[in-house]
């Protein structure tokens, strides 16, 4: 178990939170939810013990073994793979070291005799004759393949060290793992691995995510770092989300039909514990669900940009025609002999491990480059709006505030105006008047998503959109484009928003894989178990 007694952590004489009691025992996920910069990695890093809090305590239970999800990518680059795990308990990496240096000694000695049968007990009790198999078990799991496992870890990828460091964290089932951003550049095999993984985990996990299939799918709590206070409440995300908007609702109109919010409330918290027969979870989040009173609900602070988009010209039949296209980006083949075409009405995600690929289509669509081989045709009706996945050019060695920047965007130019424009997107008083140059990568996200908006195009290019947005401002854009009446192609890397926005799916495929693109009506779900059934072909 871990307690967390009266905590509170103050900044330049500013709570962050404060009087935190919380309680994180064995066989729960406890997903950490806020918004940006409301201490969600702090948090972690209170209960890891890398940050004193300003007071309060944290204690585990006796014997207990914390892990910790290394944020640092380069640490490592001196070992192997297959250490760089076994580091996950340090005590048998140790262990490990010391015997083997004492085994390697020419003048071994009786008293390095004893000492290494010490040892040796110490390693079995500790699990190290099994060690090596758990570790290679994990990696391949997240996707490292056997003939890595004893390469060096500055060989590989950061997508390859993220995966090797998530397993150095799982290694040796630690009592209690944190999370931060796990997710951050993951394949979808290696995350449905690790959604697997956490959902049968018998001990104490704590993650911060921004991925809110992810969180539902392993979460059984959720902590939310609002009104500078940590609560936490039973349920996974979508539960939180909806039970927070029930509440905000009741509270708004606390004098106007009271009894009928309360059962609304009611018929919510049965409708949602009756709705989760399908996870092995489900008879012990129903439990929790079913002991609900309405007080433990949770009632939100947080902000919603207003993300919507509309469209100054009606689409005709014909949107996009692309025949065979093919491009180079550094030598290597992105796209390869592509070719498909797109009607009225459809939103279509590209997706796969091709993100090079996925940019240099939306570059070609947009007219910012050329392709080496094939053509594409836009229908007479369309008009477009491309959101690149780099937006540097717009900001960087731009001199302007927020109010002029948009001014370039918009017919209606008249600072009232566009500071209401602003304001629906989260932009206040005088941070209107920023230089747009200093914004955060969020901040400037917002910004690109309200010149689109200002755009009124019937056709939307959107490259990862989604990056940098905490899950406010992914559920504000994941709503704008599900309402969308117009054509929109995308890429992110976010599940539930691509499951949920999109009618047809496309994966990318360089030269090396064959080339060409798989192509498939329906949601991402479906698409995701079309793939699943030709590699069980395949293999058979």
């Amino acid at each position: 178990m871990l307690t967390v007694s009266d905590v509170s952590l103050q900044f330049d004489g500013t709570d962050l939170f404060k009087h935190v009691d919380l309680k994180f025992t064995d066989g729960n996920c406890y997903g950490i939810i806020g918004a940006n910069g409301a201490g969600k990695s702090t948090l972690l890093r209170i209960l890891s013990g890398q940050l004193e809090p300003s007071s309060g305590s944290v204690s585990m239970t006796p014997g207990t073994r914390m892990s910790v999800l290394e944020q640092d990518h380069f640490k490592y680059d001196e070992y192997t793979v297959m250490d760089t795990v076994i580091m996950g308990n340090r005590r048998l990496y140790q262990v490990r070291c010391e015997k083997d240096a004492l085994y390697a000694k020419e003048d071994f000695s009786e008293a390095d005799g004893e000492r290494a049968g010490q040892l040796e007990a110490e390693f079995a009790e500790l699990g190290g004759w099994e060690a090596e198999t758990e570790a290679a078990q994990l990696l391949c799991g997240l996707g490292i393949p056997t003939e890595q496992h004893y390469d060096q870890m500055s060989s590989l990828d950061g997508r390859g060290k993220v995966k090797a460091l998530l397993a150095q964290a799982l290694f040796g089932q630690p009592n209690i793992v944190l999370l931060d951003e796990p997710t951050n550049y993951l394949d979808i095999d290696s995350i449905e691995w690790l959604e697997e993984f956490l959902i049968d985990y018998p001990y104490t996990v704590l993650v911060v995510s921004h991925d809110r299939h992810f969180l539902n799918a392993v979460c059984t709590h959720t902590v939310d770092i609002d009104y500078n206070q940590v609560k936490m409440y039973a349920g996974n995300y979508d539960f939180w989300y909806e039970s927070s908007r029930l509440m905000q609702q009741l509270i708004r109109n606390q004098n106007k039909k009271r009894e009928e919010k309360i059962r609304d409330l009611q018929n919510f918290i049965q409708r949602f514990s009756a709705n989760k027969s399908k996870s092995r979870q489900a008879t012990s989040r129903k439990k929790i669900l079913d002991s609900l009173q309405l007080e433990e609900l949770p009632a939100s602070s947080r902000k919603y940009p207003f993300v919507g988009f509309s469209m100054e010209r009606e689409l005709g039949k014909d949107i996009l025609f692309v025949e065979g296209l093919s491009k180079t980006v550094d030598g290597v083949k992105v796209l390869d002999n592509v070719s498909f075409s797109v009607t009225r009405g459809e939103k279509i995600a590209f997706v796969g491990d091709n993100e090079a690929g996925q940019t240099a289509l939306f570059e070609i669509l947009a007219g910012e480059t050329e392709p080496d081989e094939g053509s594409f045709k836009w229908g007479v009706s369309t008009s477009r709006s491309y959101f690149p996945k780099d937006n540097s050019a717009f900001f960087n060695d731009c001199d302007l505030n927020l109010v002029e920047w948009l001014r370039q965007y918009s017919s209606d130019t008249t600072e009232t105006y566009l500071r209401g424009f602003l304001g629906r997107m989260l932009f206040s008083g005088d941070e209107v008047y920023k230089p747009v140059k200093v914004l955060s990568g969020g901040e400037k996200v917002r910004c690109m998503l309200s010149r689109m908006m200002l755009g009124s195009a019937n056709v939307l290019l959107l490259d990862q959109p989604t990056n940098h947005l905490d899950l406010e401002s992914i559920t504000a854009v994941n709503n704008g484009l599900a309402d969308f009446a117009g054509v929109v192609f995308f890429s992110s890397h976010d599940h539930q928003f691509i499951d949920t926005v999109a009618t047809r799916i496309i994966e990318l495929r360089t030269a090396a894989e064959g080339g060409g693109c798989i192509d498939r009506v329906g949601n991402y779900d479906e698409f995701l178990e079309y793939k699943r059934g030709r590699l069980t072909e395949g293999n058979r």
